[in-house]
């Protein structure tokens, strides 16, 4: 379990608060030693926040000692090299139309409001407010408004606790505990676990990569083996730091929260799965076509067709026949994948996929009665499943008329799985990464195609886990512990 440090110069600083053991000035941070190998987070409010002063001196000697700090060295560093305005210059227009919004009625032409860990008492704020929370991660932060032809930010500078208002104080205590969640409370003697892990789930998800009772399923085997595990949703980001490791188990997208999410816990030093490599390379169908085959990793033939090459129909029906698959590609369970068996329907389709993307993925055809899928953790096969085709149809997951239906399984032992496919499934992750993979594979006798690699794959109880059972479970447990440890 992480130690939660809150550093000040003077402990007055911290007299209108509750009392806590973890707060200290900076010279007893410098002689404070915690548990071996223990977890430190470190809430810095000293008062000197310019280069070579205290609040610097004490991220700085935080990073020294891995304890993860807030703010961070890099942040003292934008404030010191006057990254500020770059920063301010990149405000999003519809951030800056929802202030101008927010602020039509007032009258002022200059304004200062104050975040307290990105929260801020103006809700109409609140979404510039988390902008530059996430860009400047600060416990005290005060922002200058000011309002010319419209209202802009002007500029932000570090807030110091020891010049707050009673009411100010107040709005920071609460605000602090929202983000820590531990302060107020003492940590239980009868607590027995090691490790704190946050699950991240979406429970309005239509197809979830676990389903309620997999998830369940894996929480207990946590606890056997001293993991705390918690269910978080796309709000609690600011709460990462106080976990040890994050499982995602939601359908994740470079352009969504849960690539956000992994990037900030890996920034915080977490154990991450997915984490943001994996997601940003397994995103995209046109870079894994690329990248396997560079790494000669046996795929279909395919072809990139862009959006203004006119002679995009005659290339692909000469080098790939009829009929063909074209993919965009970020699209997930068998969504923005359609197979063409005429010149007329593909050039049909691909006027209405380059609507989405500039360029489409364009492959052979071949017909399985059922896709391989290996999950591999660690470079290492976990699962095996066979996914069969939806009834009359061509692919696993079929969708129309407001339902989709999927085809059977059947799951076997990694052992019953012929070598050539586990090579195959081996071989596509090792430039992808460590983390935990679902590989689709077709095999034609002795011929195997990966089809893509997913770096959320499905973990459904009486699907994935039907051969292993409880051990699949144990395995993915033991693995998060294993890169946990590593981090520290």
């Amino acid at each position: 379990m992480s130690k939660l440090l809150i550093v000040v110069d003077k402990l007055q600083d911290w007299g209108p608060f509750f009392q806590y053991d973890g707060v200290m000035t900076l010279a007893d941070y410098l002689k404070w030693q915690g548990k071996s190998r223990q977890r430190v987070r470190l809430i810095n409010l000293c008062r000197q926040s310019q280069y070579l002063g205290s609040g610097y001196y004490c991220s700085l000697l935080a990073e020294a000692r891995n304890h993860h700090a807030i703010p961070s060295i890099k942040v003292f560093n934008k404030f010191n090299r006057d990254e500020i305005a770059d920063v301010i210059d990149d405000i999003p227009v519809t951030l800056t139309k929802q202030l101008n919004k927010a602020l039509a009625d007032n009258p002022e032409t200059q304004l200062t409001f104050q975040l307290y860990f990105g929260e801020t008492s103006e809700r109409s704020l609140k979404k510039v407010a988390d902008y530059l929370f996430e860009a400047f991660s600060v416990p005290i932060l005060h922002v200058d408004l000011i309002k010319k032809q419209q209202w802009q930010v002007k500029t932000i500078r570090i807030g110091s606790l020891h010049k707050l208002t009673e009411s100010q104080q107040t709005q920071f205590a609460e605000a602090l505990e929202r983000f820590s969640h531990k302060i107020w409370r003492l940590e239980p003697s009868r607590r027995q676990f090691k490790y704190d892990l946050a699950v991240l789930m979406d429970p309005k998800e239509q197809f979830p990569p676990c389903t309620p009772r997999s998830i369940e399923l894996f929480c207990k085997a946590a606890k056997k083996a001293a993991m705390d595990t918690e269910i978080i949703g796309a709000r609690d980001h600011q709460r990462l730091a106080e976990f040890d490791g994050l499982f995602i188990r939601e359908t994740t997208a470079v352009n969504h929260y849960t690539f956000k999410m992994a990037l900030k816990a890996e920034r915080e030093g977490l154990a991450v799965i997915d984490d943001p490599n994996s997601i940003l390379r397994c995103s995209n169908k046109i870079y894994l076509q690329t990248l396997f085959e560079q790494h000669q990793v046996p795929v279909p033939d395919g072809l990139m067709l862009f959006k203004y090459d006119t002679d995009n129909l005659e290339r692909a029906a000469d080098l790939l026949g009829l009929p063909m698959v074209l993919k965009i590609p970020d699209g997930s369970f068998s969504r923005g994948v359609v197979k063409v068996k005429t010149m007329t329907e593909l050039r049909q389709k691909m006027t209405e996929l380059f609507e989405q993307s500039a360029i489409i993925l364009a492959q052979r055809y071949t017909f399985t009665e059922f896709d391989w899928r290996i999950g591999v953790l660690n470079g290492q096969a976990l699962f095996a499943c066979k996914y069969f085709m939806a009834r009359n149809h061509w692919q696993i997951y079929k969708h129309g008329s407001g339902k989709t239906q999927s085809g059977a399984f059947s799951t076997c032992a990694v052992s019953e799985v012929p070598a050539h496919v586990l090579d195959a499934a081996i071989r596509a992750c090792a430039p992808i990464g460590d983390s935990l993979y679902g590989v689709d594979i077709k095999q034609d006798g002795d011929k195997v195609y990966v089809i893509e690699v997913n770096d959320n794959p499905n973990i459904d109880d009486g699907v994935e886990d039907l051969y292993l059972g409880n051990k699949l479970y144990d395995l993915l447990v033991e693995d998060f512990i294993r890169r946990i440890e590593l981090k520290r």
